[in-house]
């Protein structure tokens, strides 16, 4: 089940723009189980279903914890199109679990039990880079594949400078 590293250094083999997408929550009263244990099983249902339906655009992604209250999800993403194109998708299930969400806010029911955030970053072509050793692929490389560190630069001043095939001139 697990991964096994990919020898010497690596970088990821992300092409054009690159679209990030944070996402989490707090538990803000350990306590009221009830009303951020459903906040915590939704994330993972929409990741499968998101693996289970590639043409969305979600191309990899990684949980993580901050703490014992918060937890998170960064999300590469194909585009920001397709991100919106998601979250907006009446069928999807992140539709369905929002408006949900939103109607508890309304109601006055969650009191401040459970926080959520989310942060977008549209990365531009040229204003990232990555380095990895000995890691199997992780992170950008694991949504977007890996590459020896060589055909993109050995310094990190190079592999900010790689243009895709399609953006440089003729």
């Amino acid at each position: 089940m697990f991964a096994k590293p990919t020898p010497g250094y690596t970088t990821a083999a992300a092409e054009g723009d690159v679209v990030v997408l944070l996402i989490g929550m707090r538990i803000n009263s350990f306590w009221a189980v009830h009303h951020w244990l459903p906040v915590a099983v939704g994330m993972p249902r929409m990741l499968r279903e998101l693996d289970r339906q590639p043409v969305r655009g979600l191309l990899g992604k990684v949980l993580l914890t901050a703490n014992p209250r918060t937890y998170y999800v960064v999300q590469y993403w194909e585009s920001k199109e397709k991100l919106y194109a998601y979250a907006a998708a009446p069928e999807a299930l992140h539709h369905k679990a929002w408006a949900a969400m939103n109607r508890k806010v309304r109601s006055g029911r969650l009191k401040q039990h459970v926080g959520l955030w989310h942060e977008t970053y549209v990365v531009p072509e040229g204003s990232y880079e990555s380095i990895y050793f000995d890691m199997p692929p992780f992170g950008l490389a694991g949504a977007t594949g890996v590459l020896p560190l060589e055909q993109r630069g050995r310094r990190a001043a190079d592999r900010f400078t790689h243009r895709s095939a399609a953006e440089e001139p003729a």
